[in-house]
């Protein structure tokens, strides 16, 4: 059982001045005790209600049993109520000023009824006991900036599942059960961190967890809120890092969610042309109330306090910094300059990142933010942004175009592999090819690959080993390591029993050495914000399809050269230029018979010569084989 509880005078200001980060251990269900009787502290913000109450299973759902007390400043209604356990229904039945009845469910619930149900559980989420001190203390020191980090993206309804029984009719792996086979598989992968999709409470499948109405709860498909305490806790044993999506850009309209909450526009934007996404058909977040901007930093807040997640990949950002974002002329409110941008939703990102970065050393906070809005990396004192990392959308979608082209086209689209690297120091980034990419018609990433079968393959072995070659930390969505071949969807797992074949094997062996190499070599990390790191060797070659480039270490030691070839064609005697004679060695061929080719190397180390190529003082030849990428160490 938790503290007594109840609000201070205090409380109501900070809330009101939108910096009560810990609003949540106020505003919600809590169990706590009343002099010595056990029970629940319920609270909850509904400023135009007329009056509230709790229903629920302990009273019969009935309005009347239990009215709660209005406070005087700040429209927080507040009630204890004895006796009501653990995992009990309830809902806010809110009387209207119109004197229409809403249920509604908690906005700072910590569990919610598995859907298709809508009511709030009772959670008591202080009991759990941690064992991830080593995790915690050592991710004090982690540096995005410097430190190798390759992202496993998972949806946990669809990577795996049990054969359907009566009891477990969708066959989800609960949150604890996932945790050891999840483990197991990153581990084995070489991954260093998992994104997970569809962790908050949401009402439908399909929105794969984008359209939230439990910020404060991990959704009951899976379990308890002490089973997801249970994922990540293990997760951190096992030295992996915890991602959330996290969704601070709209809400859905389901009745008994956060849309008018007491009737009138609380969570949203009053004015329909920036409270409402015409194309999504969902409400937008008020950036300018505090009460709302301390909801959703509190619940940033929240997630890295009560549940150790190790950061926030910030979905949907572009939407909220412009007014315009899909909306047509007159759909939309200029600001006050006039202006597209936001301003409210400006000031929020950069108070946001400040608390979040600033309260929880070694954390991460990732933006997906999809046009060239400037600094999103920033430091807020500079004026940007202040996030850690930024996908880069811009090389995502360069990279599929270039890779889905047939060979013969790929020299009139050259700059397509190259134009990333003018602008791979404007922000921090990671490089993503996310589940965005692999639905709604798009392919999976092997059928994207032109070509027959096994030139899918060493299309793909290629254009993977570009990506861990370029600047930026890495993303893979999965299904992508080991060449799924359907698109992805929530409703069944991942083609696993792939894994039988041959070709899919290999590859999967193929990333697995990829992401040990990568964390290998720090020439693949650690400089992956300076421009110093990079260095292309050839990136003209444009009528052969070739690139290639080096990658160097902090320390001018162990670094790497790449050699590309993005066609069918062998170039048996190839040469390439290098900046030093030194002994090149082979470490990786995306060709090598054990992931599946049919090049192997019998020479393992070349000796550069003093022969001018690639406008260098000397060079080496190397037997290139088709669609492929070399990679050595010097």
């Amino acid at each position: 059982m938790g503290k007594k509880l109840g609000f201070s005078d205090l409380d109501e200001y900070l809330f009101g001045e939108g910096t009560h980060y810990e609003i949540y251990r106020l505003l919600g269900a809590h169990p706590t005790a009343k002099g010595k009787k056990k029970g629940v502290y319920f609270a909850v913000w509904a400023p135009h209600a007329a009056s509230v109450a709790v229903v629920g299973e302990f009273n019969g759902w009935d309005e009347k049993k239990h009215p709660m007390q209005r406070r005087k400043n700040m429209g927080i209604y507040e009630l204890f109520i004895p006796d009501v356990k653990e995992g009990s229904l309830y809902k806010y039945c809110i009387t209207t000023k119109k004197g229409e009845l809403l249920y509604k469910a908690d906005p700072y619930a910590n569990w919610s009824e598995k859907r298709p149900g809508n009511a709030s559980r009772v959670a008591d989420i202080s009991r759990f006991t941690w064992g991830d001190s080593v995790w915690m203390n050592k991710r004090q020191s982690f540096d995005a900036d410097k430190d190798p980090m390759s992202v496993y993206e998972v949806h946990p309804g669809s990577w795996m599942k049990h054969p359907f029984t009566e009891e477990n009719k969708e066959g989800f792996y609960n949150y604890r059960q996932f945790a050891h086979a999840l483990a197991d598989y990153v581990k084995k992968m070489g991954y260093t961190h998992v994104e997970l999709m569809g962790i908050a409470e949401h009402p439908f499948d399909g929105s794969w967890g984008y359209q939230v109405t439990g910020y404060y709860a991990p959704t009951s498909r899976y379990g308890t809120p002490g089973d997801f305490k249970y994922l990540v806790n293990y997760l951190h044993k096992n030295k992996i890092g915890v991602i959330l999506d996290w969704v601070p850009a709209h809400f859905p309209k389901d009745a008994h969610g956060l849309a008018d909450f007491d009737g009138t526009p609380v969570y949203e934007y009053a004015d329909p042309r920036k409270g409402e996404h015409p194309d999504w058909g969902t409400k937008v977040f008020d950036y300018g109330k505090n009460e709302v901007k301390n909801f959703l930093i509190a619940n940033a807040v929240f997630w890295m306090e009560e549940y150790h997640i190790d950061g926030l990949r910030v979905d949907a950002v572009a939407s909220m910094l412009y007014l315009d974002y899909g909306r047509e002329d007159g759909q939309w409110v200029p600001n006050k300059y006039g202006e597209n941008k936001n301003l409210e939703a400006i000031e929020f990102f950069r108070h946001l990142n400040s608390v979040v970065l600033g309260k929880y050393k070694g954390t991460v906070m990732i933006a997906e933010e999809s046009t060239a809005w400037p600094m999103v990396t920033g430091r807020p004192e500079e004026g940007g942004l202040g996030f850690s990392l930024k996908w880069n959308m811009g090389w995502m979608h360069d990279f599929l175009e270039y890779m889905k082209l047939d060979p013969y086209f790929r020299k009139f689209n050259h700059y397509k592999m190259t134009f990333s690297l003018t602008y791979a120091y404007s922000e921090r980034y990671v490089l993503v090819l996310s589940h965005d990419e692999v639905v709604h018609l798009k392919c999976s990433m092997i059928n994207k690959m032109p070509g027959e079968a096994g030139e899918k393959f060493e299309n793909l072995k290629a254009g993977y080993t570009y990506m861990f070659g370029h600047p930026g930390k890495k993303l893979l969505f999965m299904g992508q390591d080991f060449g799924q071949l359907q698109e992805w969807s929530e409703e069944r797992e991942l083609d696993w029993y792939l894994l039988a074949e041959e070709s899919h094997q290999k590859l999967q062996d193929f990333v697995k050495e990829l992401l040990f190499l990568y964390k290998k070599y720090p020439a693949l990390y650690a400089n992956d914000h300076n421009p110093e790191g990079f260095e292309w060797i050839n990136a003209d070659d444009a009528d052969k399809s070739i690139f290639s480039f080096i990658r160097k270490s902090p320390t001018g030691r162990n670094n790497l050269l790449f050699v590309c070839n993005f066609t069918p064609v062998e170039r048996k005697d190839y040469r390439v230029g290098v900046p030093k004679r030194k002994q090149y060695k082979l470490i990786l061929n995306s060709a090598d018979p054990r992931f599946g080719g049919d090049h192997e190397r019998s020479q393992q180390v070349y000796k550069a010569v003093k022969k001018n190529w690639d406008n260098r003082e000397f060079s080496f030849g190397y037997e290139l084989p088709p669609l492929s990428v070399s990679v050595f160490l010097y």
